[in-house]
């Protein structure tokens, strides 16, 4: 299976955004494959598009340690590609990945650092229930911008980013149903026109939070 970025029950591409509000999507070359330099790893190779941009992406491999083998079931995508895909996103957070046209294939370090031993679960960064609305507002946004049909607001991916349930992001998700904009069904949601006016905002939100990578970028360059 290539590309795992489907939806839930769905072919169509997912759209995960970041904290900062930038729209990706990942594709995601599976299976993982043991490293062939000889050092203890696997390695799997990932291409994380930049969504609402003329083609700019980012190629990483994404080298696992042997910690992070022992921690899960097994390299399968229904076991690891949650943590992969937010361990990828975290990476766009904290701005270090650039999009480009081309560019070379980046190492990323898949490590037990989002890994609490104590707990025995991954941990990506708690977020508060206002930023988790503003992302599943994002989120509903994107979706239905770019790809159109529903968004997959019970998505375990989605709950894992945000140290949550599933089920508190629905509950996160019925206030945006409360405000009028956006319609539930189960686990899903759909975009009321209210949300799709707000595009100017979100657009917006996604050039800052860009201009902040960049800009880092430019700066490490010198």
């Amino acid at each position: 299976m290539s590309d795992h970025a489907a939806g839930h029950g769905t072919g169509q591409k997912k759209i995960y955004v970041t904290l900062a509000g930038i729209p990706l999507s990942f594709h995601l070359e599976w299976p993982f494959r043991k490293s062939t330099s000889g050092a203890d790893f696997f390695v799997l190779h990932a291409d994380i598009r930049l969504e609402n941009s003329a083609g700019l992406h980012a190629k990483v491999a994404v080298n696992l340690s042997a910690t992070v083998r022992e921690l899960v079931p097994s390299l399968e995508a229904k076991d690891i590609e949650g943590p992969v895909i937010n361990a990828l996103r975290k990476e766009v957070d904290r701005r270090q990945l650039e999009f480009a046209k081309s560019g070379k294939l980046v190492p990323v370090q898949f490590s037990s650092r989002h890994y609490d031993f104590k707990r025995q679960k991954w941990m990506f960064g708690k977020a508060s229930d206002d930023e988790m609305e503003l992302l599943l507002a994002r989120k509903v946004y994107w979706q239905t911008r770019l790809v159109g049909g529903t968004a997959w607001i019970g998505d375990p991916t989605e709950a894992l980013y945000v140290e949550t349930s599933s089920e508190h992001l629905l509950e996160v998700a019925r206030k945006l149903q409360a405000q009028g904009l956006i319609t539930l069904d189960g686990e899903r949601a759909t975009a009321n026109p209210s949300l799709m006016a707000q595009a100017e905002k979100f657009e917006a939100n996604m050039r800052a939070a860009l201009e902040e990578l960049e800009k880092k970028h430019a700066f490490e360059r010198g």
